[in-house]
């Protein structure tokens, strides 16, 4: 790779919010301590743009250097995973004004400052077509999400999957997924993880799969229709909804990627709640073992 495009690229990402690549990466904000994340390498301290492992005695500053850190990766491949999970999305031809100049409509009666994208029918198609075709899933697991509203396509082509609350199953975020030839993903603006999550499955099972996406826990699901999945959207090894979800006596299975970060939050889930199982994918994640039986 050309060092000074490199340069340029990085530059774009260094001023990613350190909370913004905590919040992707699944680590959990401390309840007392707001200055403290709970992450896959250990207990961060963070204070603007700088962050210190003070277990390691390791730290530094700017988006980059946490995603080296977190992840154990060099800069090349930071840059990168900040680019597929932290950039902007890329624009597909003919998208309304608003998408254009990177701005959300705010949606009446969702929580506080949520802004999810707004539904737009004409690339539906094209979701289908990718959550079909590319990742496996099968169009009568899709069709009723769609009809309920909790998956749909936004204007710039994405499909956004609805996370909910509560019996009313009121919006509170979405996870968004680029469709097009460049992996991206992200969350909506003003997304509450800590309040509800994206979930499939039949209405009265007892055992729920914890996934790290949505795509991951509707894969899931069609290989094990009798379970209710679940997105956590990311690796984060304490949920707040969690616990309530045990206290109304659902067997639970940690199902997050077969990877370091997920193996890693799975075991600190496991270290939190005795009574969660690990659910390990025999693929990388739920996704691939899907893909690699078809």
């Amino acid at each position: 790779m050309n060092f000074d495009a490199l340069r340029q690229r990085a530059a774009v990402v260094r001023a990613v919010p350190l909370e913004s690549v905590l919040t992707l990466r699944g680590a959990q904000r401390d309840r007392q301590d707001r200055s403290k994340w709970h992450t896959e390498a250990g207990p961060l301290s963070v204070r603007g743009s700088k962050f210190m492992n003070w277990y390691q005695g390791r730290g530094g500053g700017g988006a980059i250097d946490l995603v080296m850190h977190l992840a154990d990766v060099d800069f090349c491949a930071a840059v990168q995973w900040l680019e597929q999970h932290a950039a902007a999305s890329p624009p597909v031809t003919g998208e309304p004004a608003a998408y254009a100049s990177g701005r959300q409509p705010s949606v009446p009666g969702t929580l506080g400052n949520l802004s999810l994208p707004v539904p737009e029918d004409r690339w539906l198609a094209r979701v289908r077509h990718y959550l079909t075709g590319r990742r496996g899933l099968a169009a009568s697991l899709l069709e009723p999400l769609i009809a309920s509203g909790k998956l749909y396509a936004d204007g710039r082509g994405n499909a956004v999957f609805v996370l909910v609350a509560g019996k009313a199953e009121r919006p509170v975020g979405a996870e968004l997924r680029g469709t097009g030839p460049r992996i991206w993903r992200g969350m909506a603006s003003g997304t509450r993880k800590d309040l509800g999550y994206f979930w499939i499955g039949r209405r009265g099972s007892r055992e729920i799969v914890l996934c790290e996406s949505a795509i991951d826990a509707i894969s899931c699901f069609q290989m094990a229709p009798q379970r209710i999945c679940i997105s956590t959207s990311g690796v984060r090894a304490d949920p707040r909804w969690l616990s309530g979800l045990m206290a109304h006596g659902y067997t639970i299975l940690c199902g997050f990627d077969a990877d370091r970060p997920g193996d890693a939050a799975a075991a600190q889930m496991l270290a939190l709640y005795a009574t969660v199982q690990r659910l390990r994918p025999s693929a990388h994640d739920w996704n691939d073992v899907l893909t690699s039986r078809q």
